[in-house]
């Protein structure tokens, strides 16, 4: 099962991870975002449920992907693009969209304010 693992981190974290990778390490997928408001802002409730229709499916093109969600093309169409453009969805060369994950893991952490 191939899992990616959405969080928040610093420039620092995910260079030590990149730098760790470079070194052999293996540190498995990661999204990231570099503020918890950044993240709710580009992963909305209908994209959530966008990514975990898609997890595990073959790639597929926008029109099957609305039908899929039961929604416009034109709604899809934008959420499908805010997620190409967040590097969360990928596009196939003949254009399909598909999510190459099975599952998601979210990581983060809230603390006090700064």
């Amino acid at each position: 099962m191939r899992t990616v693992t959405i969080g928040v981190s610093s420039i620092e974290e995910a260079s030590a991870r990149a730098l760790a990778a470079f070194r052999g390490e293996m540190q498995g997928a990661f999204i990231s975002f570099p503020t918890v408001e950044g993240l709710w802002t580009v992963l909305t409730p209908r994209r959530w449920a966008l990514l975990q229709a898609l997890a595990g499916q073959e790639p597929m093109s926008l029109r099957a992907v609305a039908r899929l969600l039961d929604r416009d093309v034109k709604n899809t169409h934008a959420d499908v693009h805010a997620l190409l453009n967040a590097g969360i969805l990928d596009r196939t060369d003949d254009a399909r969209i598909v999510f190459p994950y099975d599952s998601v893991h979210v990581d983060f952490t809230i603390g006090k304010a700064a």
